[in-house]
Formats: structure tokens, C-alpha cells, sequence
């Protein structure tokens, strides 16, 4: 990984409606998904689950998550960067999720809403594969 590449676990996280959820961290513009940057010794999994709890306030198992794969667009708040991401599907019921830590608002979208939703980079190459 070269020192422009910033390695995260993304979660697209959906309900049974097939809305996804987004986050806004505080003193950003840009939705994206769940998630966040791996912790020494944790695989993908474990960062996402962690990230998820932290953000959301959600307690998930790591075997509840499906691998959707690796993708790489460029990052959403560190100008320059590419963002690496193991990305994972999950479903959750909506009323578990509320933002926590760092997220100021998370908001639940469906296709219709994401033309007037500004979304991250990685949001709009994920988005597509749970829609």
C-alpha cells in the first residue's frame, strides 16, 4: 500500500425496504457508508464490526457480514488519497442505528434520494451493487 492509499472497511448497510444507511462524520459534507480505518491486528471484519458499534451503536457478528470485495476510488476527505476498501454487505432493522462518536447525522436513502444526497466517492460505486 503506497502512502496515498487509505485502507478502510465500508459497510453497505440496508433494510429490509432496501434503503441504505449513510453517515456524515462531523465537519464533512459527503454521506458515505459505515466504517472506518483498521486498528493493529484487526482483519476486515473485525474493523468493520468495531466501526459499526462505535458510529452506530450496532452489535453485529462478523459472520452476519457478506463480502462484497475490495474497491479503490479516491477518498472522500483526504484530498490526493485513494481510499482501499473491504467492503461488506449487512442488513439491519433501521431503528437499531444511531449516530454516535463522530458521525453528526446518518440518514437512511433510497435510489430516488441519492441524486440530492451528497455522497463520497466510494458510496456511489457501492450503492449500485445492493440497488
Amino acid at each position: 500500500m503506497s502512502p496515498r492509499e487509505i485502507r478502510v472497511s465500508a459497510g453497505v448497510v440496508t433494510d429490509a425496504a432496501g434503503r441504505a444507511l449513510l453517515v456524515r462524520k462531523t465537519g464533512t459534507r459527503l454521506f458515505m457508508n459505515p466504517g472506518g480505518k483498521p486498528e493493529p491486528g484487526e482483519n476486515p471484519a473485525e474493523t468493520l464490526v468495531r466501526e459499526l458499534q462505535e458510529e452506530l451503536g450496532l452489535s453485529v457478528a462478523a459472520a452476519s457480514l457478506y463480502p462484497l470485495g475490495v474497491f479503490r476510488t479516491a477518498a472522500a476527505n483526504e484530498p490526493g488519497h485513494d481510499v482501499v476498501a473491504d467492503a461488506f454487505r449487512l442488513e439491519i432493522d433501521p431503528h437499531d442505528a444511531a449516530p454516535r462518536a463522530e458521525i453528526a447525522e446518518a440518514r437512511w436513502i433510497t435510489p430516488a434520494d441519492a441524486a440530492d444526497t451528497p455522497l463520497a466517492p466510494l458510496c456511489v460505486v457501492l450503492l449500485p451493487l445492493v440497488w
